[in-house]
């Protein structure tokens, strides 16, 4: 289950998605999230699904690689679709005991499904396709009016980088204690859920000193190498919007300025 988690990892390329300016792509998502709540009906999930899959193919990032990242998130689509299927009133359908199950309360279990899956999907690809630097610059350039009223954006978007960098590291170091505890006789995958969530118990204290030290270490890298924060930081590569981000960016204003018309006509 560990080797599915995608998101925070990033899957090398050169295509016109990679290679959109940062500020734009963080933008884009966060307008993405936004349509999503917007929706209240069926038809625009296939706006959404097409922009989605086009944004797959423009960066060749395989669609089962993408898929493969919802798998550790079934539990709680699954535990989210239960929740609102019971505790909507509406149309009865089904009776299971004691429980309901409503008309109202299927469509707003599966609208909340699928939007989950499309939020989960739409950050990843944000991640998978924008490279660990250009996502800190990104950030840094974004928050940068908020420096002015003494907002860290440096320092604020340096944090929400490592974060992201440590994951995948982190499920790497995950996955090497579990098979050194497998080969101890620990064992993972039997039981029910009550019972694999204890067996998990001894894998933390291990994993949060492995953490403190990559976190130690790190620190002694960034001073033994004179960092002190954005102040006077110079750039290699200087952000610069093109022909390709504003296009980009109208194609994000339009599905949501599609979503919001069809949710109000």
């Amino acid at each position: 289950m560990i080797k599915n988690i995608t998101i925070g990892q990033y899957f090398p390329g050169d295509t016109v998605i990679h290679n959109l300016d940062p500020r734009i792509k963080i933008i884009s998502v966060f307008l993405f999230i936004i349509s999503l709540f917007f929706i209240n009906s069926f038809y625009p999930y296939i706006f959404v699904a097409l922009f989605i899959l086009s944004v797959m193919k423009l960066s060749r990032v395989p669609i089962r690689y993408v898929l493969k990242g919802l798998k550790p998130l079934l539990i709680l689509i699954s535990i989210t679709f239960a929740i609102n299927v019971f505790m909507t009133k509406g149309e009865i359908l089904f009776e299971i005991g004691p429980l309901d199950i409503t008309k109202e309360g299927l469509i707003q279990a599966t609208f909340m499904a699928l939007r989950l899956i499309l939020l989960v999907i739409g950050t990843t690809l944000l991640t998978l396709t924008t490279s660990p630097i250009s996502l800190t610059d990104g950030i840094e350039k974004l928050l940068s009016p908020f420096s002015k009223i003494g907002v860290p954006a440096h320092e604020l978007a340096m944090m929400m980088t490592i974060a992201l960098r440590f994951i995948p590291t982190l499920l790497e170091e995950t996955d090497k204690i579990m098979k050194a505890q497998m080969a101890r006789g620990a064992d993972f995958e039997s039981g029910n859920i009550i019972r694999r969530a204890k067996s998990l118990v001894p894998l933390l204290v291990p994993l949060f000193i492995s953490a403190f030290r990559r976190a130690d270490d790190l620190a002694m890298a960034m001073e033994a190498r004179c960092y002190r924060g954005g102040e006077n930081r110079t750039r290699m590569k200087q952000l610069k919007l093109e022909k390709r981000d504003y296009v980009a960016m109208f194609i994000t204003l339009l599905l949501l300025a599609i979503i919001i018309v069809y949710r109000f006509i």
